[in-house]
């Protein structure tokens, strides 16, 4: 165990910035999902590195805009630079038809095409070069997600001594379903060549360890609780679960400045006496939303009290265009606004409010404040991060979270949300009627009780306890620049 620490450096699929052109001139674009909700408020002006993809097909040299980005952002990005057919392989292939289907359980979604596979160990081959260019061995290298898996083996190839760990930040599936995987072993000895390996939940820590007993040997597990040991011959690996988060105290600054106010106050305005049912999702079939659009039309046709009184504002940000299923997906979308809409509305008042793009961030802020209702229900996800905002940005504590029972921070905000099976239609709209009938003081308890539970365990106490579970330090081993302060103190 190194005693001294440099930097802390991400490794990702993504920069937190995307690369456009407009005009034959480079532009960057924050980039969005949870990863960057969560790391770069850890990052910023710790003088740490990201290293990632940029988002573009384009070889050419994209130095200076991300050099500028960089000094935007408070820490240095390095890009991996990827062409079309490696981004088709490893990326849309490898990462999204076969390991995203499949560690949700949706195997029938997967694409087992072998060259895949080819280009994946040889895009994770690139990444580590990427990082051994940029690292030293007093640095602490955080390998993120299902993108990488390998990287830490291609590191080691490389002659890295640094230390390296990695978080998968979607579920990890039971042993059933894993050993469809034609790589199964690959992958499984490519995560134990870190030196530390995070899950979101227990659960999830529980289905890798079966896996690894069942397809490797010579391996000791030991201990309980939060953090694991694995013993391969000399080597020790951590296996721990500690459920990501965002930053509690930044949600909760912006949801009460003014210009959230105020937008909030537009949507009431505009909407004024509905009670309004919010879904926010990325463009994705593990997120269940044609099952809670079938969901809602049947509250409408069995709870007629709920007629003129609720609107559903379902957002659908778009994702991975360039795969098929996504496509279709979207079209079934439509057509169920299309047909709930066609059936139920009435003079003055239309029951689903359907947006398709991304959200400015004061925007789904306010929405967040005005909803009263949050129906947040995918068939399968690793945490979302999506609920946590919701009830952390809900200042005024009157808001209901309806929340899947398989997404991973069901077992932090339980005692709050009404938990549901999101496969259940009849039970889901019910729980719409009971959330739409409930009152003041059992919304107050329930959501203070979760929004007590996220700021305890917000972002930086993610951080802090991965950190000291893979090299006994925490964030302030990465103080703040003295030039820098926190923009906020609540």
């Amino acid at each position: 165990m190194n005693d001294m620490i440099n930097r802390l450096v991400i490794i990702s699929n993504r920069l937190p910035i995307i690369l456009e052109k407009e005009n034959g001139k480079w532009k960057t674009i924050p980039g969005s999902g949870g990863l960057v909700t969560a790391l770069a408020p850890v990052l910023k002006n710790r003088g740490g590195m990201w290293i990632g993809w940029p988002g573009t097909s384009e070889l050419t040299d994209v130095s200076k805009p991300i050099e500028k980005a960089s000094s935007s952002a408070g820490f240095t990005m390095k890009p991996v630079l990827l062409n079309e057919e490696e981004i088709e392989g490893y990326y849309i292939g490898l990462s999204n038809e076969v390991i995203w289907p499949l560690f949700h359980d949706l195997q029938s979604y997967c694409n087992f095409d072998p060259q895949y596979w080819d280009t994946y160990k040889e895009i994770n081959r690139r990444f580590a070069e990427v990082t051994i260019e940029n690292t030293s061995t007093e640095d602490f290298i955080w390998v993120h997600d299902y993108h990488l898996i390998n990287v830490a083996q291609e590191l080691k190839k490389l002659g890295t001594r640094s230390k390296i760990g990695f978080f998968l930040h979607i579920p990890f599936p039971p042993l059933d379903i894993f050993f469809k995987l034609p790589w199964r072993r690959e992958i499984l000895l490519a995560m134990l060549e870190y030196d530390v390996i995070g899950f979101q939940t227990l659960r999830d820590r529980r289905n890798f360890i079966q896996c690894v007993r069942a397809l490797t040997e010579g391996i000791i597990i030991q201990g309980k609780g939060q953090v694991i040991i694995a013993r391969i011959g000399n080597r020790t690996i951590r296996i721990c679960s500690f459920p990501i988060s965002i930053d509690y105290k930044n949600f909760v600054s912006l949801a009460r400045s003014k210009k959230v106010a105020d937008e909030a106050w537009f949507i009431h305005e505009k909407l004024p006496g509905y009670q309004i049912i919010l879904g926010i999702d990325r463009l994705d079939y593990t997120k269940g939303i044609p099952y809670r659009l079938k969901a809602f039309r049947n509250a409408l046709q069995r709870y007629p009290e709920l007629l003129n009184k609720v609107i559903l504002i379902q957002v659908v940000v778009p994702s991975r265009r360039n795969i098929p299923v996504y496509n279709e997906l979207k079209e079934e979308i439509e057509r169920l606004v299309g047909e709930i809409n066609g059936e139920f509305t009435r003079s003055g008042w239309v029951p689903i409010h359907y947006i398709y793009r991304s959200l400015r961030k004061n925007e789904l802020l306010a929405y967040y404040r005005t909803a009263e209702i949050a129906l947040i229900t995918p068939l399968k996800d690793g945490m979302n991060l999506v609920a946590k905002e919701y009830c952390v940005s809900n200042i005024e504590e009157k808001g209901v979270l309806i929340l899947s029972e398989f997404a991973g921070t069901a077992a932090q905000l339980q005692k709050g949300a009404l938990l549901v099976n999101p496969y259940d239609i009849q039970k889901v709209a019910d729980a719409i009627y009971r959330a739409f009938k409930m009152d003041e003081a059992e919304r107050k308890i329930r959501m203070s009780k979760m929004r007590k539970a996220i700021k305890r365990s917000d972002i930086f106490w993610w951080v802090n306890s991965y950190l000291q579970a893979a090299i006994s330090h925490d964030l302030e081993s990465f103080p703040l620049l003295e030039e820098y302060l926190p923009p906020y103190d609540i």
